[in-house]
């Protein structure tokens, strides 16, 4: 009896001892993890949420922090996560940092897949997903499932928009060049491309406008987009004449030009102006409008509506009018020769009948040059 109790007293002793870890831990694990994985694999969170130092890249995140996991002896794996305030500052961030590895390493392509979108080395897996901007590294040299991290984190990251920025889908052979395409976003100068020419010294942008670079063999393509008309007309004059003054002076100028809307798209070092031409041709314009109140047009958008509905109305109203009229004179004439047909054969049939036993003569019909032998001859 005395054992039994001593043992039900340990039990309650040992229960309540684990409950105090679990409570003390708890608070300390949710405040390590932010929502973010602190398992993955064999690997655990040694060290999280350490600021990051800034990059090179000049883009500036609202935050940056860092996460190291440690896993069997000899292995260790950093994740950078940096967040910003728009999916398109974090995918700027992804295609600078891309275009910076690919400088050593020229088979680096972003691709989907990998988040929403990312690139693959290696020893380094990176992503972008909604407003947050992944990078993830082998830091021990030891081989690890960069594969599994980059999953498992993308899992808990907010999709946001859950594309990549429009402009890009607006290059000559859009899924090839956003392999390799370098955009800006709200850019105040295009210094931190990877590719510099003097005629970038015309363009004045305060921070409106975007822009992305790509690369089709030894030739560069450039679209610069601006927020306004305004904007995009002072620009293109300036760009103009910095090409001119370019050919007077006898330096390099683009291979070619052209203002595409509020889009100024410059063409570098292709083989002929030909070739220049075919590329701008492929660059569309499209443009959207979004009203921060309410839209003025309104009402003639819903005019224009309601008289487009209507008149698809009434067109497929004369439409099944039209069939049901061909179908019911097509029924009718149908009907029609086969009652006429009827009644021929009737006819007919009455006219060569018995007649109750007797001959009929049908002298409309007999003549001697019908049927001789059946006519009456005159008795001698």
């Amino acid at each position: 009896m005395r054992l039994t109790r001593v043992i039900v007293l340990f039990s309650l002793l040992l229960g309540l001892s684990s409950s105090a870890l679990a409570d003390t831990s708890k608070p300390a694990a949710t405040k390590l993890g932010r929502g973010l994985p602190l398992i993955i694999g064999r690997f655990r969170v040694a060290s999280g949420g350490d600021p990051v130092e800034k990059t090179n890249t000049g883009v500036q995140p609202l935050e940056a922090t860092r996460w190291d996991y440690f896993g069997p002896p000899g292995n260790e794996v950093s994740v950078e996560k940096f967040h910003f305030r728009q999916d398109a500052q974090a995918y700027e961030m992804l295609s600078l940092i891309s275009a910076a590895v690919r400088a050593s390493k020229s088979n680096v392509e972003i691709i989907n897949g990998i988040g929403t979108a990312g690139f693959a080395t290696d020893n380094e897996i990176s992503f972008f997903k909604g407003v947050d901007f992944v990078r993830i590294k082998n830091v021990s040299g030891h081989a690890a499932n960069l594969n599994e991290f980059a999953h498992v984190w993308s899992e808990a990251l907010d999709k946001g928009e859950a594309d990549i920025p429009a402009l890009i889908k607006h290059l000559p052979e859009p899924n090839e060049a956003q392999k390799n395409a370098v955009f800006l976003n709200s850019f105040a100068d295009l210094k931190q491309l990877p590719f510099q020419h003097a005629v970038f010294d015309a363009v004045q942008s305060g921070g409106n406008a975007d822009a992305v670079l790509a690369t089709y063999g030894p030739t560069k393509v450039l679209i610069l987009e601006f927020n306004t008309p305004q904007l995009a007309t002072e620009n293109d004059q300036r760009i103009i004449a910095r090409i001119q003054e370019l050919w007077k002076l006898g330096q390099p100028a683009p291979t070619g030009y052209r203002r595409v809307g509020n889009y100024s798209v410059l063409v570098f070092d292709a083989p002929d102006e030909q070739t220049a031409k075919q590329l701008i041709d492929q660059v569309k314009y499209e443009q959207v409008v979004q009203w921060l109140g309410e839209n003025p047009n309104i009402l003639k958008e819903a005019e224009k509506r309601y008289v487009n509905t209507t008149l698809g109305v009434l067109i497929a109203v004369l439409k099944a009018s039209g069939y049901a009229a061909v179908l019911c004179l097509g029924v009718g004439g149908l009907i029609g020769g086969l009652l006429f047909s009827y009644r021929r054969s009737q006819q007919k049939a009455v006219a060569y009948s018995d007649a109750g036993g007797m001959l009929r003569l049908n002298l409309d019909e007999m003549t001697a040059e019908t049927n001789p032998s059946r006519l009456l001859r005159e008795r001698n």
